[in-house]
């Protein structure tokens, strides 16, 4: 499978890299990258040889989040980002995920990233949850996955304020992640996928449902709360004017 904005192969036997790489829209979730994560996430399931998955984006750029043109859709209540199922397409994948976020992580684009099994950042590079900066609340679960994955007190703070860190900053503040220079975040995630493409597959699927099973369980009640959330505060006109006035993609 492969598509012109997702890269999807296998690296070494059993490990499969699926590379976010549309360059136009710096990996913010355009149609053609939702469907292709989509598709990729979709073909590693059924792939009963795959062992592990590593997920990652290129140059500075892992993910972006939401378009400009989605955001005011939304916005304008034309679509919902409960559309299309991405943020949920690491936690849901049989096999565990390693996210090499070797660049920028924003947003929803941040948030995709969390709901794998591991995570591994870059020095360099900026990650936010910077939704409220629009001033509409969190969504694509991130109300849920980073208290869980990051602690509550740092959770928080990323998501209230809307503020903007380095992965340093990160690392200093005792995030559970390895922080790493840039150019050597995909060769650990690949490492760690060989470490984990030695076990048998049935055993790292079987521990894999039991650790996320009450992730997978929650998810869908944290997400019904985000839409009325947003029901409450995506719609405000100062919203569609901060949207259209200062977002810039990527």
């Amino acid at each position: 499978m492969q598509s012109a904005v997702v890269d999807y192969r296998e690296i070494r036997p059993s490990v499969v890299q699926i590379t976010m790489q549309d360059t136009v829209h710096k990996n913010t979730f355009s149609d053609q990258l939702i469907i292709g994560l989509s598709e990729a996430f979709g073909k590693a399931r059924a792939d009963e040889r795959v062992k592990a998955v590593v997920l990652t984006g290129y140059g500075n750029y892992f993910a972006s989040g939401g378009r400009k043109e989605s955001l005011l859709q939304i916005q304008e209540r034309r679509i919902s980002f409960t559309d299309s199922d991405i943020y949920g397409l690491a936690l849901d994948c049989p096999v565990p995920v390693i996210a090499a976020m070797q660049g920028h992580g924003i947003g929803g684009g941040f948030a995709m990233g969390m709901f794998s099994d591991f995570v591994v950042l870059s020095q360099e590079s900026i990650y936010t949850t910077n939704f409220m900066k629009y001033g509409f609340t969190p969504g694509m679960g991130a109300t849920m996955i980073l208290p869980k994955k990051l602690g509550f007190s740092l959770a928080e703070e990323m998501l209230l304020s809307a503020k903007t860190y380095y992965g340093r900053d990160l690392k200093e503040r005792g995030i559970p992640f390895p922080v790493l220079p840039r150019a050597e975040v995909l060769p650990y995630a690949v490492e760690l996928a060989e470490t984990l493409a030695e076990k048998p597959r049935i055993s790292l699927v079987t521990l894999k449902d039991h650790l996320v099973r009450d992730l997978r369980a929650e998810l869908p009640d944290y997400i019904a709360r985000e839409v009325a959330m947003h029901e409450k505060t995506f719609h405000q006109p100062e919203v569609r004017d901060l949207i259209a006035s200062h977002y810039i993609g990527g």
